[in-house]
């Protein structure tokens, strides 16, 4: 995936299009990515412990990866992968070149 955790997107397609947010977490196999502040569900928990939350609690729902686009400079980017001189496989922006990865 080139999206990674901690990376700032925005979300192309869906009820949340145009809000930007910081990828939580990221999951391969399914192709999703848990942003931060975008794709909010209820969810009907029961009180599992004393200081656990129950009721109808608000939580953010995995969205797919290819409608979120990785933000730089408050524009969109598209990122390709690319090997350096010594092995290292890193993100590339496509527009200019720029490595992203450290």
């Amino acid at each position: 995936m080139k999206i990674k955790k901690n990376d700032q997107v925005v979300v192309l397609a869906g009820a949340d299009k145009g809000k930007t947010g910081k990828v939580l977490q990221i999951y391969p196999k399914t192709q999703r990515v848990l942003v931060e502040g975008i794709n909010f569900i209820k969810k009907h928990q029961r009180q599992t412990s004393q200081n656990a939350p129950s009721g109808i609690i608000e939580k953010e729902a995995a969205i797919n990866a290819s409608n979120v686009a990785l933000l730089q400079d408050g524009k969109p980017v598209k990122v390709g992968y690319k090997f350096l001189d010594d092995g290292r496989k890193v993100r590339f922006l496509k527009t200019s070149g720029e490595i992203i990865d450290r």
